[in-house]
């Protein structure tokens, strides 16, 4: 759901009923009663993040503006932005990594990737079996750069 903009929380519902009018503050994790302000539970977001691809509509939204803002800042000599919010580093480990787990390493120039770390890889170049017609067209507008369509 996160991939599409929604903002995906479990909370403790017990103390909700039916027809209560609710407020969601999600940087609090709170939950409360419109009325009354009673809190009526707390939760926590799986990750910051999660706040950044709901305001940009989705993961490849927020993938495609993180990268476009970095390419940009680099081009004017500008130091990083901070206006993204940063998955938190996974511990490490001294186990081995899967095959899977070198392989997407190796993708990304590291040894091998544990859960739940976030990698950003370099896209150089885009192949489709088909560069005339419309699946060019689509991978476009997929690639979120419909003014090139014309």
């Amino acid at each position: 759901m996160e991939d599409a903009g929604a903002l995906p929380i479990e909370v403790d519902v017990s103390n909700l009923n039916m027809g209560d009018v609710i407020d969601v503050y999600p940087y609090k994790g709170e939950v409360r009663n419109h009325e009354t302000g009673e809190l009526l539970a707390t939760f926590e977001l799986k990750t910051d993040v999660l706040i950044d691809e709901v305001r940009a509509g989705g993961r490849i939204p927020l993938i495609i503006g993180r990268g476009l803002t970095t390419k940009a800042r680099e081009a004017l000599g500008l130091p990083h932005s901070d206006v993204f919010r940063q998955a938190k580093d996974v511990a490490e480990s001294d186990r081995g990594f899967s095959l899977a787990q070198k392989m997407v390493g190796r993708a990304c120039g590291v040894k091998g990737i544990r859960p739940g770390r976030v990698l950003r890889t370099e896209m150089t170049s885009v192949g489709s079996q088909d560069t005339t017609g419309p699946m060019t067209r689509d991978e476009l507008k997929d690639l979120g750069v419909p003014g090139l369509l014309g």
